[in-house]
């Protein structure tokens, strides 16, 4: 059938008909229209998205390790072949790239289910399968700790062959089984039958994955560059051939763009400008007749004289490789690691500090908001003086203590900032339910004698959460602010790229300024904060009919 096009006149008789009439959009798709007609939101949103595609593609995008390795026979005949690359991924590594492909084609393809239901449903999936593999690496960590005995050695000892990977996939399934148990109960879709499968399917991928996945694997990069320079394997490697972790100090301070080649041959020359001056400084020292002075000075011409020795002993079969041409696109840190791949793998503990921290003060504050605003009384007396108390903790004073005392963890870190920053969900939720309490809905669904959890959650939070969301998004910046500050001090996660850590290393240890370590993450953290500023700014310009009332 032809599209019916609606008539430019109509008469009040076709009106009340309904001829002519257009559908409404529902709140949420209204808002979510006029966000995207605002043009800085539309540069949050793709800086956003940018940042959290590298995220999750950083293993496949920024790696070391080959992504198809041959070996090669005395005649160099292909004899096997095997992938380091996918070898080296973490179970994390799986899940985000696995669940980036399965969310994508779960929005995209059509469905009966409204697309903001699914994507509720994602979330939930998402949030089992990381906790499970959570839980699953503490267990992997405290399971091989030495001086096991009793059922703990066994268990050990049972699930300890490779080859075993579903004996492992039964304990961490065993670990995610409560709280897939709870996310059961949570009314996330439509039917419980669907909601069991969305559980069952999070539940498996997230065994499996740790199951294959159960320890790190030790990787020796250099051993892949020596047998490849000797003709022993033939390696193609990803668009960017660098991990965050792959470090050599004859590599330090690499300005941007040279070549490995380019880079030896700037220490070396630096060692000969060096010789040179201490060769100077002897003769001076012996013209002055001063022993002591050219003694040292002796020593430290020696000194420099086998590291420059030890640097062309170590690197002529490292240079006659395909190694001396891979380039270092944004430069090296003072510990000789690449600085695109550590930003890169960097977007990823931005990502999940931010999310993560956020999720847990949302999960909170909407938890106390809503009880302090649908009581009231002394009930919200009381409680609103615990939310003063938690205003009036310094966060960022207390992850620097409780970096010194507890481990520097990046699960640590989403807690503290999770259980501290909750208190403005708390106080947007309180003030939306005491407007909505005495509304006809809610007394209507008290009058019919539905559970307490039912009026809070299901009738009162949709209609009250608007200002909360918008409270997110600032919540966001502010734990990747902290984050940040937190590496900058060098009190971050341990082995883990962050911007903040990058932006220390700025100066470096003799106090020189590199400029590149303080302009590439500089950047990324100042436009990150700044998308998510702008995303809640124009999501509060959406949802409020007075400021769209003042902007007309």
């Amino acid at each position: 059938m032809p599209e019916q096009v609606a008539p430019l006149a109509i008469s009040g008789v076709e009106a009340m008909r309904g001829i002519g009439a257009v559908q409404a959009r529902g709140f949420w798709a209204d808002a979510w229209s006029r966000v995207l007609r605002n043009r800085p939101a539309l540069f949050a949103i793709a800086w956003i998205g940018t940042v959290a595609l590298c995220a999750v593609l950083a293993p496949l995008v920024a790696n070391a390790n080959p992504l198809v390795l041959v070996e090669l026979d005395g005649e160099g005949r292909e004899v096997g072949w095997s992938s380091p690359l996918w070898q080296s991924l973490t179970a994390t590594d799986l899940l985000m790239v696995g669940g980036l492909l399965l969310v994508g084609l779960w929005l995209i393809v059509p469905s009966k289910l409204p697309r903001s239901e699914r994507l509720g449903a994602a979330v939930v999936a998402a949030v089992i399968a990381m906790v499970t593999v959570i839980f699953a690496a503490f267990a992997a960590d405290w399971l091989d700790e030495p001086g096991r005995t009793g059922w703990t050695s066994a268990l050990a000892e049972w699930i300890a062959s490779p080859t075993h990977v579903l004996r492992r996939a039964v304990v961490a399934l065993a670990l995610g089984l409560p709280v897939a148990t709870i996310a059961t109960l949570i009314p996330f879709v439509l039917s419980r039958k669907l909601r069991v499968t969305f559980v069952c399917i999070a539940l498996a991928a997230a065994s499996l994955a740790a199951g294959s996945r159960w320890q790190p694997r030790p990787v020796d990069y250099d051993k892949f560059v020596l047998d490849e320079a000797a003709g022993r394997i033939r390696c193609t490697y990803t668009l960017i051939p660098w991990s965050p972790d792959r470090l050599r100090s004859e590599l330090i301070i690499v300005a941007p763009g040279m070549t490995v080649a380019e880079a030896i041959a700037a220490k070396e020359a630096a060692s000969v400008r060096e010789s040179e001056r201490f060769a100077a400084a002897l003769l001076d020292a012996r013209a002055k007749g001063d022993a002591d002075q050219a003694l040292r000075v002796e020593d430290d011409m020696a000194q420099v004289a086998r590291q420059r020795a030890s640097l062309q002993r170590e690197w002529k079969p490292l240079l006659a490789s395909e190694f001396a041409t891979r380039r270092f696109l944004l430069g090296t840190d003072p510990n000789g690691a690449d600085v695109l791949a550590q930003l890169l793998w960097a977007c990823r503990l931005s990502i999940s500090v931010g999310f993560v921290s956020t999720g847990i003060a949302v999960v909170i504050g909407v938890t106390m908001g809503s009880i302090m605003g649908y009581f009231g009384g002394a009930i919200d007396l009381l409680l609103f003086r615990v939310v003063e108390v938690f205003m009036a903790v310094p966060v960022l004073f207390l992850l620097i203590v409780a970096a010194g005392v507890l481990p520097r963890s990046t699960y640590v870190m989403m807690a503290i900032i999770g259980c501290l920053s909750w208190t403005g969900a708390a106080r947007f939720t309180r003030a939306e339910f005491m407007k909505l309490r005495h509304q006809d809905f809610v007394q209507g669904a008290r009058a019919a004698g539905l559970p307490l959890s039912s009026v809070l959650f299901r009738h009162m939070l949709p209609n009250g959460v608007t200002p909360v969301l918008v409270d997110a998004s600032f919540a966001v910046a502010g734990a990747i602010i902290a984050e940040a500050t937190l590496s900058y001090l060098g009190l971050g996660p341990d082995s883990q790229a962050s911007w903040g850590k990058l932006l220390s290393s700025a100066t470096g240890t003799t106090g020189t300024f590199v400029w590149w370590l303080a302009i590439f993450p500089g950047v990324a953290i100042f436009f990150s904060v700044l998308a998510y500023n702008i995303l809640g700014g124009a999501l509060r310009d959406a949802i409020d009919p007075k400021l769209r009332k003042a902007a007309h």
